[in-house]
C-alpha cells in the first residue's frame, strides 16, 4: 500500500528543527502550528499541496496576530473575538468569501487539534461561523460535448512502430492525451488522480483502476470498455517514451511523469481541437461525470463512492444539475406548465 512520503516539513518538525518561512517577511510559525502541519501530513495523510495551503493560512493569522502582540505560540491569549476581527479583516480587505472559509476552516482544525492536546482550554474559533456563500453550480459538458471531445468511440489516434522522434512523437502525445482524458471523464478523477496512476494501479482486464484520493484514501474505480481500449493502445505505445524505471501511467515528452498543469494544458488543448466554445479543466470532465451517471439513473450514494467524497453533502451539489435539466423538460414539454405554448402561440 501506498503511504505519503515523509517531507522536509515532517521530517523537520520530528527532528526538533524550524523550517525557514514559506516567504520572505512572511511570520514565521512557531512550534505548536508545526507541530499541528505535520500531525496533518503523517497522521491524517494529507497531501503537500494540503499542507502549503495549511500553512500559508496560518501564517498569514500569526502575522496578524503579530502586529497586535499575539501569537499561536501562545494559543490560551487568544480569544473569540480575536478570530472574529481577523475575519473582519478579511472581509475588509475584500477576500471572497470562499477564501475566508478556508482559511477558518484552517484555524478550527488547528484549535481543535490543540484542544485535543490540551494545550488550550476553550476553543476561539468555536461559534464563528462562515461566511454565507453563493451557490455556484459545477460546469458541466453535455453528453455531445463530452464525445465530441473525446472522439469517436471507433476512432484512436495512430502511432507508427519506432521510436519516439520526428513525425511519431505527435501520434504518440496524441495517443496519450486521448488516454488522459478519457480517464479523467471515464473514472470521474481528480487530476491529481489521474497523473498519479502508476502501471501497477491498472487492472485493463478487470476494467478497474486503483485510485489514491485525498488523505492517500484508496477506492476502485471502474473503467469502461472505450477507456480501456484506449489504455491498452496507450500502454503498449508508452515505452517509446517514458524514462528507465518510470512506473507513471502518463507521462511527459521527457519521459517523466505529467504533473497537474501538464494534464491542465492537454485538456484544453483538446478542447480546442474539438472547438467547444467554453473554457474547461480537468474538472470539468469529473463534473460531467458526476452529472451524466444521476441523469442516467445511478444513486446519491454510488456516485458518492465513485467519486470518493468523504460526505454525501459533497455529491448533492450535482443533483441540482439535474433538477435544474428536469425542470427545463417540464416547462418545455408538461401542458399545464405556464411556459409551454403550442405552435400558434396559445396555451396547450
Amino acid at each position: 500500500m501506498k503511504r505519503p512520503a515523509h517531507t522536509s516539513l515532517a521530517n523537520m518538525v520530528l527532528n526538533g528543527l524550524r523550517p525557514e518561512p514559506a516567504a520572505s517577511g512572511a511570520a514565521s510559525l512557531p512550534a505548536p502550528a508545526l507541530a499541528f502541519l505535520a500531525w496533518m501530513q503523517l497522521q491524517k495523510g494529507l497531501s503537500d499541496a494540503s499542507v502549503d495551503a495549511y500553512r500559508n493560512d496560518l501564517t498569514q493569522f500569526e502575522a496578524w496576530l503579530h502586529d497586535r502582540g499575539m501569537t499561536l505560540g501562545a494559543p490560551s491569549a487568544i480569544q473569540r473575538r480575536t478570530v472574529q476581527d481577523f475575519v473582519a479583516q478579511l472581509h475588509k480587505e475584500g477576500l471572497s468569501k470562499t477564501s475566508i472559509a478556508r482559511k477558518l476552516s484552517a484555524l478550527r482544525s488547528l484549535f481543535r487539534h490543540l484542544l485535543r492536546q490540551q494545550r488550550i482550554e476553550n476553543d476561539p474559533t468555536a461559534g464563528v461561523r462562515n461566511p454565507k456563500q453563493a451557490i455556484h453550480h459545477p460546469v458541466v459538458l453535455n453528453v455531445d460535448q463530452a464525445f465530441t471531445l473525446l472522439g469517436p468511440l471507433s476512432s484512436l489516434p495512430e502511432t507508427a512502430a519506432g521510436d519516439a522522434a520526428g513525425h511519431n512523437a505527435r501520434a504518440l502525445l496524441a495517443l496519450r492525451d486521448r488516454a488522459l482524458a478519457e480517464t479523467l471523464y471515464d473514472a470521474g478523477l481528480r487530476i491529481s488522480e489521474a497523473v498519479g496512476l502508476d502501471l501497477g494501479d491498472l487492472d485493463l482486464q478487470q476494467g478497474v483502476a486503483r485510485i489514491w484520493g485525498k488523505g492517500s484514501k484508496e477506492r476502485m474505480a471502474p473503467l469502461g470498455e472505450a477507456c480501456v481500449r484506449t489504455l491498452q493502445a496507450w500502454l503498449e505505445a508508452r515505452p517509446l517514451l517514458a524514462g528507465p524505471g518510470e512506473r507513471a501511467v502518463f507521462v511527459g515528452a521527457r519521459g517523466k511523469r505529467l504533473d497537474r498543469r501538464q494534464g491542465a494544458r492537454i485538456v484544453e488543448a483538446l478542447r480546442l481541437q474539438a472547438g467547444l466554445p467554453q473554457h474547461i479543466s480537468p474538472h470539468t470532465l469529473r463534473h460531467s461525470f458526476a452529472t451524466h451517471l444521476l441523469e442516467g439513473g445511478a444513486d446519491l450514494r454510488t456516485v458518492q463512492e465513485l467519486l470518493g467524497h468523504a460526505r454525501l453533502s459533497t455529491t448533492q451539489r450535482y443533483t441540482h444539475l439535474t433538477m435544474d435539466k428536469l425542470m427545463r423538460v417540464y416547462d418545455k414539454a408538461h401542458p399545464r406548465s405556464s411556459h409551454h405554448d403550442t405552435e400558434d402561440g396559445q396555451e396547450g
